[in-house]
């Protein structure tokens, strides 16, 4: 039985340990073979499996766990981030881990228009010269640690280089007032950030390529109804409707309520005073959140535990307000010739499957739907393949590779 702690220096914090085995196999550096419709497909980014024996009452723990074990049993590797995790009923977990090439991944910071810095990632493929590039943000209040890295090392694997970036008055990035979303004023960033991105010298300015994913993924049908720049879009899970949206998700009785608390609000803040705050989740779903889901609140919750701590759990209350009258789907018909590929997840009950297949039925070719397995946060984990995968293929297809 191994005991103690280990201070996770990417996270800077503790992690308490305990299990019963460990066991660490190398794999080739050619990769790791998978049979996948008869082939054998090479994952050059599997680079150790590690297997700990985790005590049953600490399931909820196995990632954690699972890179304990690996620091212990295997220090020497530089790595970091160990994904494609599984905890079986004997509580065994078992997890791929990633090797992260410091040539792929550079730290960027970039101006808007309006004089605003934001920061992210610029990601590259291995090669010289000029690279298709994608252009790449999160969702609503999300940072670009929530999964973000993985969808862009990915298409890094496929040839291609990526921007990705934490919205203004969020994470890494600069703006006030914090915790604000003006989904507005994040899609004028989406064309600043594709103005940097055409300074960069990888960037092939002809092959331009934009992916976002739920509020952003709203905000990529803006963006690429508007800036013809953008040579391919890809939006997952993506918010349709700011006002058929809120009344899926607010109570018919809580709406007056709600409406009270936003007119008090803008006169505190005529009078000079500071912005109200709301939750982002609560755990309780009738209380007030600006995303009420049992599986919004998971998500959030556990992912900035386990990787993304610059996270915070409130937005300002005008969020809300400027959210209700935000209408993407309105532009989908304006999008062609730019080819869109819209990724809807059937048991979405968030951002709803029903209003994005409509609003695809009003976009013009070419175009493409996937239906998803799931919920609305599966993309980011379980439905992760399903949904980079069809990605990946139709930036090729349109960006080449």
């Amino acid at each position: 039985m191994a005991k103690g702690a280990f201070a996770n220096p990417r996270r800077c914090r503790t992690i308490e340990y305990e299990m019963d085995e460990i066991h660490v196999n190398r794999i080739s550096p050619t990769g790791y073979g998978t049979a996948r419709s008869g082939e054998a497909v090479g994952n050059p980014e599997f680079d150790m499996l590690i297997q700990a024996l985790v005590p049953l009452g600490r399931r909820g723990e196995a990632a954690d766990v699972a890179r304990t074990a690996v620091f212990l049993a295997a220090d020497e590797v530089s790595f970091l981030h160990g994904d494609h995790l599984r905890v079986d009923r004997g509580g065994m977990v078992s997890c791929h881990l990633i090797r992260e090439d410091d040539n792929m991944r550079k730290d960027i910071a970039f101006q808007t228009t309006d004089g605003t810095t934001l920061r992210g990632w610029h990601f590259l493929p291995a090669g010289s010269g000029k690279h298709a590039t994608i252009v790449m943000a999160h969702g609503f209040s999300a940072v670009k640690e929530m999964y973000l890295d993985k969808y862009a090392e990915a298409f890094a694997r496929a040839g291609f280089a990526s921007v990705v970036y934490d919205h203004r008055n969020f994470g890494a990035s600069e703006g006030q007032p914090r915790q604000e979303i003006d989904p507005w004023l994040q899609i004028r960033d989406y064309s600043d950030a594709i103005t940097f991105a055409l300074s960069l010298e990888q960037t092939d300015a002809a092959r331009i390529g934009i992916w976002g994913s739920s509020y952003s993924g709203g905000h990529v049908l803006v963006v690429a109804a508007i800036d013809r720049r953008v040579r391919c879009v890809v939006s997952q899970v993506p918010a349709i409707s700011g006002s058929q949206g809120f009344r899926r998700l607010v109570r018919a009785d809580f709406i007056s309520g709600l409406e009270a608390q936003l007119h008090a609000d803008r006169v505190n803040r005529a009078a000079g005073g500071l912005p109200a705050m709301i939750p982002v989740v609560a755990q309780d779903p009738t209380a007030l959140s600006a995303l009420p889901t049992a599986d919004s609140y998971q998500w959030f919750t556990e992912t900035a535990a386990l990787r993304a701590p610059s996270w915070r759990n409130e937005v300002t209350a005008r969020t809300l307000e400027y959210g209700f009258g935000y209408e993407p789907g309105a532009y989908v018909g304006l999008i062609s010739p730019t080819p869109l590929l819209l990724l809807v997840a059937v048991k979405d009950h968030l951002a709803v499957s029903d209003l994005a297949i409509a609003a695809y039925e009003r976009a013009y070719e070419p175009k493409r739907l996937i239906l998803l397995p799931g919920g609305h946060f599966d993309a980011y984990g379980e439905a992760f393949d399903q949904s980079l995968e069809p990605a990946r293929d139709w930036f090729r297809a349109h960006l080449g590779p």
